[in-house]
């Protein structure tokens, strides 16, 4: 009987852990369509709104959810509580605290660094010709993102259910 529980709880463990990364694969193209709409209406905030960077990313921040709105809302307090710093350098930071909860990986990042690195030291037209680019570049990825969920998401769940019972059968 013990053996039985023991086994069934392996099991429960390997299916758990093929979940979870199933999970994982199909959380990034989420995010990357949650960023790519941020993005835009920060465009939209800056060309048409013609609003401060400190207000527009608050008030993207309050239209999205989950992680991507905490980037932006990083990014409006870190402004907001420093005035001096610089609003690339607010971005930077606000990019490295929120992105290890993220499910976006390492060409999600460059981008939005890239981005930063310009954000609020040009005229409206700049700084949209960067937004636009950083759009694309997005696009790209998320399409990438959902090429490997489609890939590897069954996958990963077949393979920790069948991890499971492989631990079993060699434990037994």
């Amino acid at each position: 009987m013990l053996k039985l529980i023991g086994a069934s709880l392996v099991i429960f463990a390997g299916t758990f852990i093929g979940m979870q990364l199933g999970s994982y694969l199909a959380h990034r193209p989420l995010q990357i369509r949650q960023l790519r709409a941020g993005l835009t209406l920060l465009e939209t905030e800056i060309v048409y709104g013609s609003r401060p960077l400190l207000e527009a990313l608050a008030s993207i921040s309050r239209r999205l959810t989950g992680d991507v709105a905490r980037l932006f809302a990083r990014a409006a307090e870190l402004s907001a509580e420093e005035p001096d710093l610089a609003a690339s350098e607010c971005w930077h930071q606000a990019v490295q605290y929120v992105w290890r909860d993220t499910a976006m990986k390492e060409p999600e990042k460059e981008i939005l660094l890239q981005l930063g690195s310009v954000l609020g030291q040009s005229d409206r037209e700049d700084q949209q010709k960067h937004l636009k680019l950083a759009l694309a570049n997005l696009e790209h990825e998320e399409m990438n993102a959902r090429d490997n969920q489609r890939r590897y998401e069954k996958m990963c769940r077949s393979l920790g259910v069948l991890s499971g019972i492989l631990i079993v059968i060699l434990l037994y």
